[in-house]
């Protein structure tokens, strides 16, 4: 295997890497984004009181 086709391949699984880094962070932000999501819808987030709570529209 010539030089070229070593470095090539280096910076290949460089970049890869880099991705798999950056998918990552991505997933991260995506699952955390969906638990406060979740946590809004059943109340259990820290927010104001009356904030996701169930509204009275029989009054």
């Amino acid at each position: 295997m010539d030089t070229m086709a070593i470095v090539s391949s280096m910076l290949a699984m460089q970049a890869s890497g880099a991705q798999g880094q950056i998918q990552a962070s991505f997933i991260k932000q995506n699952a955390e984004a969906e638990r406060a999501a979740v946590q809004t819808l059943l109340g259990t987030a820290n927010l104001a009181p009356g904030v996701g709570g169930n509204l009275n529209i029989a009054a």
